[in-house]
């Protein structure tokens, strides 16, 4: 621990989606003669680019970014794998003197790259019977059965999130310790500087709305087409991205594309105050608001740079 405290802090930007933490990053990144590491969850998926604003390698100006384009879709997104890539990309760049500037809004993604988090293994068997058992009986059932077994854990999960719920009773009947003891914490690996981007809610609405729009405009509805007959549907995670999700929907005849495009608006919408939740929650996190006319010499402050 002591030669990492030694070495320059990770600088982490997170906040909610379209806040504009990529063009943050590489900035910091330029400065600091840093490199980008991703940690938004669905960037890690190769050909998932326009629906997850995937900064293109102009939008990069020069900076190398770690952690794109690494899963192919029909990989389940595993947090304990991104934490596996994740520390040693970390490690390499402090070691060559470079600061590592970790990017996106997934929250369990930044806290696995930076905290003391351990993922306990999984059983196949276990998983089967478990979500065997919650197709035909419902969430509420088997959360009830968590609130037995770990209060804790059962107060911090959704009674409807089921995929949830089976991986706490998973764990809970697996290594016989309560889901909630693996649960994060703020006990941190690295020293770090946590840049969070604070955009009012009616405003962050309204990037949300044009992001939406652009990705329209870009070609988005063609990309997931083309995806879709590579195999989408079938990917567990991929398939339910935001927006992949409502237009895989409109392109197998459920809705509309004028409801696809609304839906995926709500949706990101709805997950966007999540990531506001989920980053508040984290009393290491600096906020800075999004437009300040001096956003990279506040964040470069906050850095120690």
């Amino acid at each position: 621990m002591g030669e990492r405290r030694a070495r320059r802090p990770v600088v982490a930007v997170v906040g909610p989606t379209a806040a504009g933490k990529s063009d943050l990053a590489v900035d910091l990144a330029l400065r600091l003669g840093g490199e980008a590491i991703n940690a938004d969850s669905m960037q890690l998926y190769r050909g998932m680019d326009i629906g997850t604003a995937k900064l293109s390698l102009a939008e990069r100006r020069g900076v190398p970014h770690h952690l794109l384009d690494v899963w192919d879709m029909s990989e389940t997104a595993s947090v304990a794998e991104y934490q596996r890539m994740a520390r040693p990309l970390i490690d390499a760049l402090q070691a060559a003197g470079t600061v590592p500037v970790l990017v996106g809004g997934s929250g369990l993604y930044v806290r696995a790259a930076l905290d003391d988090l351990e993922f306990p293994g999984t059983d196949p068997g276990i998983r089967a019977r478990l979500e065997a058992e919650l197709a035909q009986v419902g969430p509420e059932v088997l959360h009830q059965r968590l609130k037995e077994r770990d209060p804790v854990a059962a107060e911090a999960v959704l009674a409807s999130n089921g995929r949830r719920i089976v991986r706490a009773l998973e764990v809970i009947e697996l290594s016989g310790r309560p889901f909630s003891a693996t649960m994060p914490s703020y006990d941190a690996i690295y020293d770090s500087v946590q840049i969070g981007l604070q955009v009012p809610r009616p405003v962050l609405d309204e990037r949300i709305a044009l992001r939406v729009d652009r990705m329209w405009e870009a070609g988005f509805v063609d990309e997931v087409r083309l995806l879709a007959g590579r195999g989408l549907p079938q990917g567990r995670t991929a398939s339910r991205a935001l927006g992949y999700a409502q237009v895989l929907r409109f392109l197998q005849g459920e809705w509309t594309e004028d409801q696809a495009r609304e839906e995926t608006v709500r949706a990101t919408r709805r997950f966007a105050r999540r990531q506001e939740s989920w980053f508040r929650r984290d009393p290491r996190v600096r906020w800075l608001p999004f437009d300040a006319p001096d956003l990279l010499e506040q964040a470069l402050a906050l850095a120690g740079a």
